[in-house]
């Protein structure tokens, strides 16, 4: 049975499979990759970012079929997929249009007498393992800076997303860029490790699961490679003092309920002063009441079903194990009507012996705690083996700034939800993962910062 394949979760059937990569297709993967970077990296930054144009043109011409793609894949909304799409296309845009500026040499003062000067240069073929959470979006803030880099890149995607996956190689050959530039490759796990040890292959970056970040991370160590890694999360919002409860719960609502909850940087633990508690509760368990999940080529549907049946199961072992464990649901805590859907759920009193204190819910589930205390609510919101993102409510604007200082965060958002863009940077620390995608520090993780010294000008 072929290990890539197209399993629709909003009906179980499997629509499609794709063969997975022979030994042969691996060799031609490596040697192409190779072969193509040492043609990019001589290549222009205008050529480099005339490509990304084209990339982007075809972006938006093919934006409603690559969309609906990713909806039978892994059960986007289709909303939330051609917005998925914009994102790519404001990411390729930020990267072709100051790349110049980002690469450019950075002058040094010397105490050694003479001149000095950083240049950043390619590095090599890279390897990009992705998730199917994002399938477009994941790829995209890897590939645009490292191509405008100079470097080539071997996509091994999620097994859920083939059909993606092939669609994205495609849209990169027509956009003219060299064969070898841009690669997918349907690899399997065993076929993974060789690709890290091959020379030819000089860095990695991942997005996915503690347990492959793991993984892949003692690899690449293995074999002397940078790896960027871009893991799981269990998010903090500290609801501390607002001005208006309402925007807050909104605010809530969308960061839990986005992408149906199978976001790494989502809200996903609410941790309430006391004096705002019972409102904060009442109201999110009013909002989440208010939304289903459903057909996600529906457009009045809130959000559609988890990924998989697997992913559906886990959730619900989690709910199902912090119940019985003490904790109690205010709304939800069920299986959805809707096939592969789950119920928007609010968990309270969540005991520290239950999985869902610790663990990551990539699902529509929530959990509010209460504390009596700042000092409480920082020191529970790093009680956490995670450390991607954070969020701090409060109209001190200086006191959620230094409460800000105080998270175990790669990002902290103060007064809103997550948010982010193509030039901001993204990652985590911790068990969250490290390196950075987008922004100046995205396009900095696969470059070579060459010293240049010259003697003093005559």
């Amino acid at each position: 049975m072929s290990q890539y394949a197209i399993t629709n979760p909003a009906t179980g059937i499997v629509e499609a499979r794709y063969p997975a990569a022979s030994d042969a297709d691996v060799d031609h993967a490596l040697a192409a990759t190779a072969a193509a970077y040492r043609r990019w990296r001589t290549t222009t930054l205008t050529d480099r970012a005339a490509a990304l144009n084209r990339v982007m043109d075809l972006l938006e011409e093919r934006k409603q079929s690559l969309a609906e793609t990713v909806s039978r894949e892994m059960g986007k909304r289709i909303g939330d997929a051609v917005a998925e799409l914009d994102i790519c296309i404001a990411i390729a845009g930020y990267y072709a249009d100051n790349a110049e500026q980002l690469l450019a040499d950075s002058t040094l003062d010397t105490s050694s007498g003479g001149r000095a000067f950083v240049r950043k240069t390619p590095v090599g073929p890279l390897l990009g393992v992705m998730p199917w959470n994002y399938p477009y979006y994941q790829v995209f803030r890897f590939v645009a800076p490292n191509l405008m880099a100079g470097n080539t890149v071997v996509i091994k995607h999620a097994s859920q997303c083939p059909a993606s996956a092939a669609a994205m190689a495609e849209l990169f050959a027509d956009a003219g860029l060299p064969d070898g530039a841009y690669v997918n490759l349907f690899a399997t796990h065993e076929q993974i490790e060789r690709i890290v040890a091959d020379d030819r292959i000089v860095g990695v970056s991942l997005t996915g699961s503690e347990r492959a970040g793991a993984r892949i991370a003692a690899l690449a160590g293995r074999h002397l490679k940078k790896v960027v890694l871009e893991l799981g999360g269990s998010d903090p919002y500290l609801i501390l003092d607002v001005a208006d409860m309402a925007d807050t719960v909104v605010q809530a609502t969308k960061a839990r309920l986005g992408n149906a909850g199978q976001s790494c940087n989502g809200g996903k633990r609410f941790i309430v002063l006391d004096h705002l508690y019972d409102q904060f509760v009442e109201q999110l368990t009013e909002s989440f009441a208010g939304h289903r999940a459903g057909d996600p080529f529906d457009p009045a549907c809130t959000y559609g079903p988890l990924s998989s049946a697997g992913a559906l199961d886990e959730l619900d072992e989690q709910v199902v194990d912090a119940l019985q464990a003490g904790a109690k649901a205010t709304v939800g805590a069920r299986r959805s009507q809707s096939p592969g859907g789950y119920e928007p759920t609010v968990l309270i009193d969540v005991p520290t012996s239950a999985r869902a204190y610790y663990e990551e819910l990539f699902g529509p589930v929530a959990v509010v705690h209460v504390v009596d205390s700042i000092d409480a609510a920082v020191d529970l919101a790093n009680d956490t083996p995670f450390g991607l993102g954070a969020a701090v409510f409060h109209r001190d604007e200086a006191l959620a700034l230094e409460i800000a200082d105080r998270l175990d965060a790669g990002m902290v958002f103060i007064n809103t939800r997550e948010g982010g863009g193509a030039d901001l940077p993204f990652g985590g620390t911790k068990k969250s993962g490290f390196g950075r995608e987008l922004g100046p520090a995205g396009i900095d993780e696969f470059v070579n910062k060459k010293l240049i010294h010259l003697p003093p000008a005559d």
